[in-house]
């Protein structure tokens, strides 16, 4: 699999070193990601964190057909950080995302959870809730829950108590055990889970993903699973970003009336364009755009790793050059 190097440094991990963290944090920006083998949108998705469907459109695909190797591919993962701690972890639920905080630096990376599924047995759903980090293992055992003993034997599958390290182990080579019951954040061997609602209500990750947090996360850190459709973000000139997530639990109601109530809260709701929010709340694109109502003063985002602004600053500046230069070269009737 190819990648460039901006989009390594910009989104494989999205860490953040030696900057204080801000209220309000906008991460990510434009990247590149050249298709390799085996790769599909699923995968890509996943590693990137980006809706794969956002990925079809931005690039006129179409999702019904394989990619082609060697494709170049545009991804936008601009993201609000939902809540900032100093250390530990935040899960998102509607996010998709697990973020770690220790010692003024983030890392963001994308995770699969909970199945939107529940009978008389078992709830699939990942829960929300505060927890601390109780073990980790490498090459772990899976010690099969009763639930999932019982969906098996229902489904006239092999009835397994325990599942020694190896290929077949769905926790992979490792796992992190959480002091919420049965919620282990793990390597997944489906890698096509990650970034998608599809476990029995663990956190899964790709191998690539936990081989960078698994060493950082230490016994007793801890941690939040929260649940957040709507996420806003102020920047320092002003400008107000809003996030929007697909509701998947079905929380709220209303999520025009949820996003409502938090902007009043910051007293900013007149001060945003509720054409364009509309128009967020109908894609529900988990990107994070500007729905400021004055028009940008071409400032760059806060705590982004775009560089839009600056360029942006620059094209303009040489666009008023060439105006000058043909205004005074101009023939005067």
């Amino acid at each position: 699999m190819k990648t460039s190097m901006k989009t390594m440094l910009c989104v494989f991990c999205l860490l953040f070193a030696g900057q204080a963290l801000a209220t309000d944090m906008i991460i990510g920006g434009d990247v590149t990601h050249t298709v390799g083998k085996g790769d599909n949108l699923y995968r890509v998705g996943a590693r990137y964190g980006v809706f794969w469907k956002n990925i079809a459109r931005d690039n006129g695909l179409d999702e019904k057909q394989p990619l082609v190797e060697g494709t170049v591919l545009r991804l936008n993962t601009r993201k609000i950080v939902p809540r900032m701690i100093d250390n530990g972890i935040i899960i998102n639920i509607p996010d998709r995302t697990l973020y770690f905080f220790q010692d003024k630096q983030l890392m963001a990376l994308p995770v699969g959870l909970g199945a939107i599924f529940q009978n008389e047995y078992s709830d699939w759903k990942t829960p929300e809730g505060k927890f601390r980090i109780t073990e980790k293992r490498k090459d772990p055992t899976w010690y099969v829950p009763e639930s999932i003993q019982i969906e098996y034997a229902l489904k006239g599958k092999p009835v397994e108590e325990s599942v020694p390290p190896g290929p077949k182990n769905p926790l992979g080579k490792y796992a992190i055990k959480t002091s919420l019951p049965a919620v282990l954040i793990h390597e997944t061997i489906w890698p096509g889970s990650v970034y998608r609602y599809m476990s029995h209500g663990c956190v899964r990750m790709l191998r690539e993903h936990i081989e960078q947090l698994f060493p950082l996360v230490q016994v007793n850190m801890q941690g939040e699973i929260i649940y957040e459709p709507v996420k806003i973000a102020q920047t320092r000139d002003g400008r107000t970003y809003v996030e929007i997530r697909t509701d998947v639990y079905r929380k709220h109601r209303s999520i025009r009336g949820h996003l409502s109530k938090l902007l009043e809260a910051r007293g900013i709701a007149d001060k945003v364009d509720w054409q364009k929010i509309d128009k967020l709340i109908k894609e529900e694109s988990g990107v994070a755009e500007d729905v400021s109502l004055q028009p940008p003063k071409g400032s760059s985002l806060t705590g982004t790793t775009s560089k839009a602004g600056f360029t942006g600053r620059i094209m303009d500046y040489f666009k008023g050059k060439f105006r000058k230069t043909e205004e005074t070269s101009r023939p005067r009737s």
